[in-house]
């Protein structure tokens, strides 16, 4: 039984393939000849192989004779109405099926990865955008997109950011302190701002300033700090030596609950984003307002091709929405 694939004799589909040098190749095989000759093997005329592709016969024979000419070698052979397959014809009949049928699943599943039925997103994100932004983002994008599949790896800027370059994540979430030097280190990449995220101190709840409504850093310059991770390390001693004292850093952890449960145990004081403070249950800490106010930028990075990809621009829009939470 004939199959009919319902394939315009004009569609400009092209099949690539090695061909042996000269005579024996003058070109490439295009999808659409390779259809026509299958369904003149499979007929056994043109005039009948036009009619199962649905055009007519002089359209297939001209199709035939570009195909003949693209390989340098006759494919059939006539002779009054009868016509048969040559040698190269039914090696290249016997190898169309394969290639017709590779060629449909190629195009199907691209079709699906454009109309988001399928797809797959590689996101790499630092802790509080992982506990805060991200589960409500991909919630969102399960919902309206179940055949995206994204995967979650955990990584604070720069080392994020390296790892978009390199080619080993789709969007990273990344952030960057107001008046920091170094806007230009994005410059290659698409940047989607998501949220300004507001440092907080936090304080046993038992300091003496824990019931105060904001907090100058300098009023804690004598105090036992406890430092997050290397980049907000690097930014807080930056921020108390502007007002005037260098930390006394007696923990450094990337761990923001541990950070909570330090401070709430009276080993020291620290100062966290919001974000952070969050997705933690500060026990036995309270968190008072910095002044003057120290902000981060948070934004998802991708680089510009990848932006253009169905996928990557759903999982950009839902993060988007998740920053525009209540």
């Amino acid at each position: 039984m004939v199959r009919r694939y319902g394939t315009s004799l004009k569609a400009s589909t092209q099949y690539r393939v090695p061909c042996p040098s000269p005579p024996y190749a003058q070109g490439v095989i295009e999808a659409r000849h390779l259809r026509v000759l299958r369904a003149v093997a499979t007929t056994g005329s043109f005039s009948a192989a036009g009619r199962e592709l649905g055009c007519t016969q002089p359209a297939v024979s001209q199709q035939m004779k570009a195909l003949e000419a693209s390989v340098g070698t006759p494919l059939l052979v006539r002779n009054g109405r009868e016509m048969r397959l040559t040698q190269a014809g039914e090696a290249l009949v016997r190898h169309a099926s394969g290639i017709l049928a590779g060629l449909t699943a190629a195009e199907e599943e691209v079709a699906a990865i454009a109309g988001l039925r399928a797809g797959r997103v590689r996101l790499v994100s630092f802790p509080s955008g992982s506990s805060t932004l991200v589960p409500t983002a991909l919630a969102a994008l399960r919902a309206a997109h179940p055949g995206t599949r994204v995967s979650l790896e955990e990584a604070e800027p720069p080392k994020s950011v390296e790892l978009l370059r390199e080619g080993d994540c789709d969007i990273a979430l990344a952030f960057r302190y107001e008046g920091a030097p170094g806007a230009e280190e994005w410059a290659d990449l698409v940047v989607r701002p998501l949220l300004t995220d507001r440092l907080v101190g936090l304080v046993p709840e038992r300091h003496r300033l824990a019931r105060a409504e904001s907090v100058a850093i300098g009023e804690l310059a004598g105090e036992p700090w406890i430092a997050g991770c290397p980049r907000c390390r690097g930014q807080l001693v930056e921020v108390c030596e502007s007002a005037g004292f260098t930390p006394r850093i007696d923990f450094a952890t990337d761990d923001y609950p541990a950070v909570v449960g330090l401070v709430g145990a009276g080993l020291g004081v620290a100062v966290l984003p919001q974000l952070a403070i969050e997705s933690v249950r500060p026990r036995g800490a309270r968190t008072v307002a910095l002044e003057p106010a120290v902000r981060r930028e948070i934004v998802a990075l991708t680089l510009p091709d990848l932006a253009q990809v169905p996928a990557v621009a759903a999982t950009l829009e839902q993060l988007g929405r998740a920053a525009r939470r209540p």
